[in-house]
């Protein structure tokens, strides 16, 4: 393990002391006092401010399940699931900077002239932080070595100490959950910029969520007998945000209100807890259109149709069992659906505006490899697409997964009621214009969801549970450590497919505005044909179709992946494993 001592409080106490007006060349060391930082309020806000800069930034979140998901393909296999090609010399993140700073601030946040609220407010921001830090890095590489307090430059002995056990780690975790909690003032925040003492227990959901069913699945670790104490916390602290009264779902008069949580200037303030917020007058602004709309700045993300099947009918039965929903084409197969999948995906009558004309836009295939094509992100005008310019926020935690937290915490503990279904499943189908099963527990198991999905889960709830999370949450950063939790890694395996073409060499409409969109062939001889339409070649590896001249189209199914258990935890990078030998590498990793 290796620390940077370097201490970013120079710098926030320089900008904090804006009323220094003379002897501008003096040395910033004059006024970055102890004092000065440790013995204010405002000091203790200042260095608090360098906190965030552990969260996501704000490209983040959405391109995190683009970088490794199972429900989408993209223009190369990632390197940690493509055979031979992951190892530690790859491997990275092993970096404690972050946590030096937090626990510099708790040790020395001490001056008795400050209130004692006061300074239990801001070491509760701090500890919230170090929660978050610590949690991270256990999703990533399990066991660690637990600091509670800045090393000195002599602490050799704990600087190359070997790694506590998981155990210890989240119990610490919980443990400054609780006190952030219990002493972070701030109950709410119109910005959504900051942390408050809700969205500290909306994490402990997520993070005791993740323990609880990380403990209860994977079994070898011999942890399933505390699975339950970490699923009772998940539902706990959800219940106590719900209780809160402060968020709700944004439900808006028309069905686009699951969309517009993604592409709003200002969080939607109902729904939305915790933002990275943008800013036309700082200048900070995201890339989605740009890392959505292009074919070469991004990874061309496109859903899979396995994915895309879990959507429900409105009535609230499965698409697939519907008579020859395997066969289906594109423009029929996304009528009558979960609203949602309307404001995910190009179809039907969605349109985009250029120079302030609308224009019916379907799925490009300059774009996307299945027919799929994002835009929960995206904003509709096509001059955000060549740049890094949206307006729009982004998303960091939503009053939506709380409410998936409750229902699958409840569900895993075995405790979940009717009243429960309702109130959360419900109400999230309800918005997404689904009419039925919304007030009572479903009695039968999905059988697609078990043979594509989970073959090791029969209980009918989980099972809905996890397709909703799936549907709900959708680029937003969390389903790779969602398929770790259920150990599903297996699910990155699977086959990149697209839209079903019933033939070669006849121009397709994706959106029934009479245009033809796209015309896949095996030989250019045949494209005559094919007018404006897009062509696609699919006589070959890397895009072909499932029977050859028809079927659904198949990305990449040239390339080998693998997932073994293992691979739930990265490997100790090479370099850092050199540097502190006691931490050993993770099992079976090289």
């Amino acid at each position: 393990m290796k620390y940077t001592y370097h201490f970013c409080i120079m710098l926030i106490a320089v900008i904090g002391l804006n009323a220094c007006t003379k002897n501008l060349n003096q040395s910033p060391e004059s006024t970055a006092t102890h004092e000065a930082v440790f013995g204010s309020e405002d000091g203790l806000r200042l260095y608090a401010y360098s906190f965030y800069n552990d969260l996501p930034d704000i490209n983040t979140p959405y391109k995190t399940d683009c970088n490794l998901s199972d429900y989408g393909a993209v223009s190369s296999v990632p390197d940690y699931i493509r055979t031979g090609a992951y190892s530690s010399r790859q491997s990275s993140g092993w970096t404690w900077t972050v946590l030096r700073n937090i626990n510099y601030f708790i040790a020395n946040c001490t001056d008795t002239a400050i209130a004692q609220s006061v300074r239990e407010n801001y070491i509760g921001l701090a500890k919230f932080f170090r929660a978050y830090f610590y949690f991270r890095m256990m999703q990533r590489f399990g066991d660690l070595p637990w600091y509670s307090a800045p090393l000195a430059p002599g602490d050799s002995s704990l600087l190359y100490k070997p790694r506590d056990s998981r155990t210890l780690i989240m119990d610490s975790i919980v443990a400054d959950l609780d006190y952030a909690g219990q002493h972070i003032t701030a109950t709410n925040d119109n910005t959504r910029s900051t942390i408050t003492k809700w969205v500290v227990y909306g994490y402990k959901s997520r993070m005791c969520l993740f323990e609880g069913t990380f403990r209860k699945y994977q079994k070898d670790l011999n942890l399933a007998s505390t699975a339950g104490q970490y699923l009772k916390l998940a539902a706990d602290a959800a219940d106590s945000v719900m209780q809160s009264g402060i968020y709700s779902l944004n439900n808006g008069s028309d069905s686009l209100s699951y969309r517009n949580l993604f592409i709003s200037t200002a969080p939607v303030a109902s729904e939305v807890m915790l933002a990275d917020v943008s800013s036309e007058s700082l200048g900070k602004y995201n890339d989605a259109n740009w890392y959505y709309t292009s074919a070469t700045y991004g990874p061309r993300f496109s859903f899979t149709r396995l994915f895309i099947n879990t959507y429900l009918k409105i009535d609230g039965t499965p698409f697939t069992n519907t008579p020859g929903y395997d066969t289906m084409q594109f423009a029929n197969e996304v009528q009558n659906r979960d609203w949602r999948l309307q404001q995910t995906i190009r179809m039907g009558s969605y349109k985009r505006t250029t120079n302030g004309i609308q224009i019916a836009t379907p799925p490009v295939f300059s774009y996307t490899y299945t027919g799929y094509m994002p835009i929960k992100w995206t904003l509709d005008d096509t001059k955000y697409d060549n740049s890094a310019t949206n307006i729009n926020s982004v998303s960091l935690m939503r009053y939506a997964e709380i409410l998936l937290n409750y229902a699958e915490a409840k569900a895993e503990f075995g405790t979940i009621t009717d009243a429960d279904w309702a109130k959360t499943i419900g109400v999230l189908r309800a918005r997404a214009g689904i009419k039925g099963g919304l007030a009572s527990l479903p009695v039968k198991a999905d059988a697609y969801l078990q043979t594509n999905y989970f073959p090791d889960v029969s209980d009918p709830v989980i099972l809905e549970i996890r397709r909703e999370r799936g549907i709900e949450l959708a680029l937003e950063g969390l389903r790779f450590y969602d398929l770790v939790r259920w150990n599903h890694g297996d699910l990155l395996l699977k086959q990149w497919n697209g839209m079903y073409v019933p033939k070669l060499n006849t121009p397709m409409d994706l959106n029934n505005d009479g245009i033809k969109d796209v015309f896949f062939y095996t030989n250019s001889k045949d494209t005559a044909g094919a007018g404006k339409a897009t062509l696609v070649n699919v006589s070959a590896d890397p895009q072909k179709l499932s029977n050859g001249t028809y079927g659904e189209l198949h990305w990449l199914d040239n390339v080998g992946r693998t997932w073994q258990t293992y691979m739930r935890f990265y490997p100790i990078p090479y370099s850092d494993l050199q540097i502190n030998p006691a931490l050993k590498q993770n099992p079976e990793w090289q």
